[in-house]
């Protein structure tokens, strides 16, 4: 059943609403020219709209919310990642995806069932297969295993080891590798001998990745955008500093992010009083990599530091495939006006080689407005790329306002277009 979505805008967005519609022309043209460099194979980006600023405020590389995406995203999906694939390997047959080891979590086993399908669909012979270190014994007893999705289907996964003996021999040959498995814990030697091209690229796991170096590329960009658009850029960005090597259980470490919280929320202040905003400045303190909304909490004041109880410095001691976080990012925070049958939510736009398939509201009856809504208690309604309402999906009400969204993703995708080619070159 489709929710009830409420925006309520309260500008100075409304005027720069307009300056972008009125520049749509140059901006595409600019778009269109960063994007023939190259774009990620895909993307989602999440998006919060305070009604006096827009900015994105996370770009995930291995998106794993396929299955939030409506009917015209799906059949927008195959062509596009059609193409894309053809882009990068021309006249590819066969694809491996290889998925996350969440084998206990349906609605991600869900998400690898619609990808797989989505690339089925395009006319390629697609596998599924994981890297089953967390059950390595499984390797040894069976070559796939079929999984019932939270839709009651079933996806089989196989066992990537047993595919790359295969691969050794000459039994089977893939022309391209999409990685839908972020790669927390490094680059696993066995997909290195497999000497298959990987999309997106292995060097851009999280093993690697900062999301402070995202948001400079992204920062960067926007200082284009506002050039072309005769805005501030900062209405469509975040603020944002860096804080390393520390322990969030260590007292002085904690005084240490204290300090640049609080330089941090004199910057924004300094933002606000500039643009006449009347609110109160906060920020979210998460590790500077890391996905699944893990090790992120919302900071309504520097002294939050300071007081954190057991249960926050825990939250924020460990993030995925419990590594140890010792680098963090505090990142301006941003109040979402959006509202999902009168709970807070937030826009996730979905891309495929930077093109739209459209995307979700996220929303959450356990969170507010100036909370991480990517967390327990998260629900979905799917958005339709299109203007019109179509089966299970709703449009955004305001299609101006959805444009910008649409616009800061794409400037997000080629933020990390340019983040990949970087850590590409360090690895080498």
């Amino acid at each position: 059943m489709n929710k009830n979505v409420t925006v309520l805008h309260n500008f100075p967005v409304a005027i720069c609403v307009n300056c972008v519609h009125d520049k749509q022309q140059e901006i595409y043209a600019w778009l269109e020219k960063l994007e023939r460099i190259w774009t990620p194979l895909y993307t989602s980006v999440d998006i919060r709209d305070a009604g006096f600023k827009i900015a994105a405020i996370d770009t995930n590389l291995f998106p794993a919310g396929f299955n939030n995406l409506c009917e015209h995203g799906i059949e927008d999906s195959i062509k596009f990642l059609r193409d894309a694939i053809f882009k990068r390997v021309a006249g590819a047959k066969r694809i491996l995806i290889v998925a996350e080891e969440h084998t206990r979590n349906t609605w991600y086993l869900e998400n690898v069932r619609v990808l797989e399908d989505i690339v089925r669909q395009g006319g390629f012979d697609v596998r599924v297969a994981t890297f089953l270190t967390v059950q390595p014994a499984f390797c040894e007893d069976a070559t796939s295993v079929e999984l019932e999705t939270a839709s009651g289907k079933t996806v089989k996964i196989h066992c990537f080891k047993k595919i790359l003996n295969k691969i050794k021999s000459g039994q089977e040959k893939y022309d391209l590798i999409i990685m839908n498995n972020d790669l927390t814990t490094g680059i696993p030697d066995v997909l290195k001998e497999a000497n298959v091209p990987v999309y997106p690229s292995m060097y851009a796991g999280w093993h690697s990745r900062l999301k402070s170096q995202h948001f400079t590329h992204t920062n960067d960009l926007m200082s284009e955008f506002g050039k072309i658009v005769g805005i501030d850029p900062w209405l469509f960005s975040t603020l944002f500093t860096t804080i390393e090597n520390v322990n969030i259980n260590d007292d002085a470490d904690r005084l240490k992010i204290t300090a640049a919280a609080e330089q941090l929320f004199k910057d924004i202040q300094t933002k606000y009083d500039e643009h006449a905003i009347n609110a109160k400045p906060f920020a979210f303190l998460k590790s500077d990599s890391g996905t699944y909304g893990m090790g992120v909490l919302p900071i309504e004041s520097p002294q939050d530091i300071i007081d954190f109880n057991r249960k926050e410095k825990s939250k924020l001691y460990k993030g995925k495939s419990s590594q140890v976080i010792t680098r963090y990012l505090l990142q301006e925070g941003i109040p979402t006006i959006h509202e999902v049958e009168h709970q807070a939510g937030e826009v996730c736009v979905y891309q495929i080689d930077n093109n739209l398939v459209g995307g979700f509201y996220r929303f959450n009856k356990e969170k507010d407005s100036r909370q991480n809504l990517n967390s327990p208690g998260a629900e979905f309604q799917k958005i339709c790329p299109h203007s019109e309402q179509y089966g299970d999906c709703i449009p955004h009400p305001n299609t101006n306002v959805f444009d910008i969204y649409r616009i800061l993703a794409r400037i997000a995708g080629i933020a990390a277009s340019r983040e990949i080619k970087k850590l590409e070159r360090d690895a080498q």
